[in-house]
């Protein structure tokens, strides 16, 4: 291999990682900017977040048949486009007044946003899984892109919380026009960068080619959708119900100690990405999964089943603003399941469409689709948890954890590898 060619596979592999945490920067913009909006309507406090999550069920396959038709580049640089025009609509509604008005322009910039994340989502997690040449390697190299995802995740809320400072109903979308101006920056200087990237297109040839199936045609594949869905919905719903049920309860700061509870959910879920970009060239996908999906499922039943009157003191990051209260050791196990969910994304990525070749970029536009699940089950948990009490919400993130273990065990073994698929290698010494 010489050396020019060495050099080309690692611009490829930084790019996409760049990408994995841009995704996450303007997917975690919606939170804190729809605290903004629900200060004032009580409804919208999470509308900015289901709107980022509806944007995925309507484009999750047209965003993998656009990575067929146009490849890896120019379906990132689209999105990137399209990704600059929803920050712009939503700069829109800082200067829009204060009624309602500005609001649904806000909405309409968060879907158009989440139609960016969408179709940048599509493209990264195949594109580093082929980088890596598949198996272990190329799990390893979703990972880092997860904790690069992760950090941007992190930093984003808390800067948004430094242009905000306290919430009042004056506060409005004015204050953090910094924050959408740089991400707009962000996003033209990435349009730039990427166009002049030489990036190996594996899926060029696959315009023309026919699909005698649908990626569902793949049974692990299938049952790999159905996980991701739930996926979603327990990274969701385990600290958003945990916020909703701490900042309910009886005491002091209850609801500052929720966010600070949540937030180390969060923090562990970047503690495990960072921690698994070591070991996943060494063990498994499903190796993984079956140990994280297992004892996710363990600190769960823990949670639920320990008596509400055993407390610990929370710890106290003040760099992050986390703050610190008595609060039922319960919650302790809820957020250390961050380190479990930190590498499910990856890991049922690469075993639902390990060994499916040609219909790796189909099965990738489907995944996105199953992103709605992070809006569908926290709802459904949410509903569980105000009739019969959020400890019994988590009830239902039990099943779905089960289901997780159940596909790392049996469920993701291809049993079709009778089934035609095509060039499914990479040849590095060719990106």
């Amino acid at each position: 291999m010489d050396k020019p060619n060495q050099k080309r596979p690692m611009v490829a592999i930084v790019t996409m990682c760049f990408i994995f945490a841009m995704i996450s920067f303007v997917t975690n913009m919606a939170a804190p900017f729809g605290n903004i909006w629900g200060y004032r309507y009580d409804w919208a406090g999470m509308a900015g977040n289901l709107m980022n999550f509806t944007a995925y069920l309507f484009f999750g396959i047209p965003s993998g048949n656009m990575l067929i038709r146009y490849g890896y580049k120019k379906t990132a640089l689209i999105a990137l486009a399209i990704g600059a025009i929803g920050l712009a609509i939503q700069l829109c509604s800082s200067y829009a007044g204060t009624d309602e008005v500005p609001l649904f322009i806000y909405l309409a910039g968060a879907f158009v946003c989440g139609i960016c994340v969408c179709m940048l989502n599509t493209v990264v997690n195949p594109m580093l899984k082929l980088l890596g040449g598949g198996g272990n390697k190329g799990n390893q190299l979703i990972q880092i892109g997860g904790t690069l995802n992760s950090l941007a995740g992190t930093l984003t809320p808390l800067l948004v919380g430094v242009l905000i400072g306290t919430l009042s109903i004056n506060t409005s979308m004015a204050e953090v026009r910094p924050l959408v101006i740089t991400g707009i920056c962000i996003f033209v200087a990435a349009f730039i960068i990427i166009s002049f990237v030489k990036i190996h297109e594996p899926q060029a040839n696959l315009s023309t080619t026919k699909y005698e199936h649908s990626p569902l045609a793949f049974r692990h594949c299938l049952l790999g959708v159905i996980a991701i869905f739930f996926y979603v919905g327990i990274e969701i719903g385990i600290p958003g119900e945990l916020n909703a049920w701490i900042s309910r309860e009886n005491f002091e700061g209850a609801a500052a100690v929720a966010g600070s509870l949540a937030a180390l959910y969060w923090l562990m879920m970047l503690v495990g990405r960072f921690l698994s970009t070591f070991i996943s060239g060494k063990i498994s996908p499903r190796a993984q999964m079956v140990t994280v999906s297992g004892v996710a499922i363990i600190l769960v039943l823990v949670a639920i089943l320990l008596p509400q009157d055993i407390t610990f003191t929370s710890p106290a990051i003040p760099t992050l603003n986390i703050m610190s209260g008595e609060v039922p050791l319960k919650c302790l196990f809820l957020f250390l399941c961050g380190l479990c969910t930190s590498v499910m994304w990856g890991g049922i990525f690469s075993l639902a469409t390990e060994g499916l070749g040609k219909y790796t970029a189909k099965a990738s536009g489907i995944f996105m689709m199953m992103v709605v699940g992070g809006g569908i089950m926290p709802f459904i948990q949410d509903y569980i948890g105000r009739t019969a009490g959020y400890v019994n919400s988590y009830w239902l993130v039990v099943a779905m954890l089960v289901y997780i273990f159940y596909y790392s065990i049996v469920g993701s073994k291809n049993v079709n590898k009778d089934i035609p698929v095509g060039d499914q290698s990479v040849d590095l010494r060719d990106l």
